[in-house]
């Protein structure tokens, strides 16, 4: 068996006297395709905060490719290999589509801060392989034409499509997607669905999702973890998820 790619164990994130994620265990394997979810409020973003330094863990580990991410900076576990998607979509909304993307393959470029500046020695034929770069995962989207375009302008549904593409532009081994299908219709999650599993094989990717769509969870994750007020209540296959009892009662209450 492969070393797990993301390990987390007895983590515990607390918020004055709140305990927002406790003892919480999480493993996730080399491409695999994993669900994290629970009722709202149960802890699923706090989650994704700490697994990329927007919180640090008031107790637990947290380990990427065996070494901890504990203590690091947000551009730093990028730079390690793990980039997210937000609930709430947070484009660079004033810059152009291209521009959303061209950002992220940035800081993988070698050139200088001298160079920059005066424009000399590799940052020429750097910045072409990043437009070039940049304008393959705008046609992967569908957003070659929109390329121009101030990113703010765009559909709902396209943003969406322009922060994945930002994602997977900084090169990741590990996409953190935090509810992809936020309002977006039928036909376009089921084309969402079809993408995710795509761009998981296309650049062999580990994905971990959040999401309150119950089609999209069930039809593409392999496994799934449920979170209720920061504790993970149950975990399996979608087939094991959707007959545990303690999932039905967080989901319906009661003894339903």
């Amino acid at each position: 068996m492969a070393e797990p790619l993301l390990k987390a164990t007895n983590v515990v994130e607390m918020f004055g006297g709140l305990k927002a994620v406790s003892d919480f265990n999480m493993y996730i394997n080399p491409g695999e395709l994993i669900g994290l979810i629970g009722p709202n409020g149960a802890g699923k973003t706090t989650a994704f905060n700490l697994f990329t330094g927007v919180y640090q863990p008031t107790s637990g580990h947290i380990e990427f490719e065996g070494d901890s991410l504990v203590g690091l900076k947000p551009y730093q576990i990028t730079q390690r290999g793990i980039a997210r998607t937000f609930q709430n979509i947070r484009l660079f909304s004033e810059l152009s589509v291209l521009d959303n993307v061209k950002i992220a393959c940035h800081q993988h470029v070698k050139y200088g801060l001298a160079e920059a500046i005066l424009r000399v020695g590799r940052y020429f034929s750097e910045e072409e392989e990043v437009t070039r770069e940049s304008m393959r995962f705008l046609e992967i989207f569908k957003l070659a034409d929109k390329a121009g375009e101030t990113a703010k302008n765009l559909p709902y549904g396209a943003q969406r499509r322009l922060e994945i593409a930002r994602a997977l532009a900084a090169q990741p081994k590990l996409l953190l997607l935090d509810e992809p299908a936020a309002g977006m219709n039928p036909q376009e999650t089921q084309e969402l669905m079809d993408m995710i599993r795509w761009i998981r094989d296309q650049f062999s990717l580990t994905i971990l999702l959040i999401e309150h769509d119950m089609s999209l969870v069930m039809g593409i994750c392999e496994r799934i973890y449920v979170l209720e007020y920061g504790q993970i209540i149950a975990k399996g296959t979608p087939e094991e998820i959707q007959k545990n009892p303690e999932v039905i009662r967080a989901y319906l209450g009661g003894d339903a």
